[in-house]
């Protein structure tokens, strides 16, 4: 049984990477109901949170539905992450996940996400001071190093331990790669094998089919995966993962009435929680995956993603079924 704290997440747990605009309530629920064993939110800036901005206030809502769910923030001063710790503590998530790893601009040039492998002492004095801010469990997701002469994560990894951290993720790439490349699971296995180590370790990068899985799990010997991009649109990655785990066998894809009916629903809930404009907005990097494999995508896509109203987009989703009524996912 793998735990975080006192949190059990069962025999090798799956998890949703937090993603920004991408990784919502609407979109954790439905990765949930598919299996995800825990969920993180988007993450959040420790500044906007003590600033109260309204974009970073927002991302703390949970739902019961979704638990276990950690609070992801980032950033890069000390009292900052205190404060937003505190903020974290009373939105009542079940953990608090510190960003390491974000490479975007933005943020490393503030020192922030995976900026701050270029400066381990802080990463490391600013986790244990996180960790003394509050009462919930602390984990952290982080990259192999700055770049490749800088890949240190196996020391690093065992000093966030010692300093207080109940759980590590690990995106196998550099910040220097960014989402380029084959993710490199070697240092994430010998953090995995440190005989120091006795908190998870869970491997991130990749993880787009069952068989991935399950040759990751056996070839790295990680507690789990997170599992990211491979879900955007497709939240049966999870169940089709886990039912490949245990069975061997592959699950049938889910039917065009389920994929319609699940969009539908994502819709429904985005526009419910961000509003009727950004809740349409940022929908549309989900529709190719809903849809994917259905012949004549790119007219039904284009369509969902230059629409602007709920109106508009039930009006095209049911035309889905009638129009490919025939046809059946392999």
């Amino acid at each position: 049984m793998v735990k975080i704290g006192s949190i059990e997440l069962g025999e090798f747990p799956l998890l949703l990477a937090p993603m920004e605009d991408v990784s919502d309530p609407p979109f954790r629920i439905l990765c949930k109901e598919a299996g995800a064993d825990l969920v993180f939110t988007e993450f959040i800036s420790s500044e906007g949170l003590i600033r109260d901005a309204s974009k970073s206030v927002q991302k703390l809502d949970i739902l019961e539905e979704e638990r276990p769910v950690g609070i992801q923030i980032f950033g890069a001063e000390l009292e900052s992450m205190r404060q937003s710790a505190r903020i974290v503590e009373a939105a009542r998530p079940d953990l608090l996940d510190i960003n390491y790893g974000c490479p975007v601009t933005k943020v490393v040039c503030k020192e922030a996400g995976a900026g701050i492998l270029r400066n381990i002492p802080k990463m490391v004095s600013l986790t244990e001071a996180i960790v003394r801010s509050t009462n919930l469990p602390v984990t952290v997701k982080t990259r192999l190093g700055w770049d490749d002469s800088t890949k240190y994560v196996v020391e690093v990894a065992e000093r966030l331990q010692d300093v207080g951290i109940k759980a590590i993720s690990i995106h196998g790439r550099t910040r220097a790669q960014m989402y380029k490349g084959e993710a490199d699971w070697s240092l994430i296995a010998e953090v995995k094998n440190n005989p120091r180590m006795h908190i998870p370790v869970f491997g991130n990068g990749d993880i787009d089919t069952p068989e991935k899985a399950r040759d990751y799990r056996a070839r790295y010997g990680v507690d789990g995966v997170m599992i990211g991009r491979a879900s955007i649109g497709y939240p049966w990655v999870f169940r089709e993962i886990k039912h490949f785990l245990q069975t061997g066998e592959h699950l049938a894809p889910p039917t065009l009435p389920e994929r319609v009916e699940t969009c539908r629903r994502h819709v429904r809930h985005s526009v419910a929680w961000k509003g009727p404009i950004l809740g349409i907005l940022e929908m549309r990097r989900h529709y190719t995956n809903y849809f994917k494999g259905l012949p004549g995508i790119k007219p039904l896509r284009s369509q969902l993603v230059t629409v602007a109203t709920l109106e508009e987009v039930d009006a095209i989703l049911d035309e889905v079924l009638p129009t490919y009524s025939e046809f059946v996912f392999a």
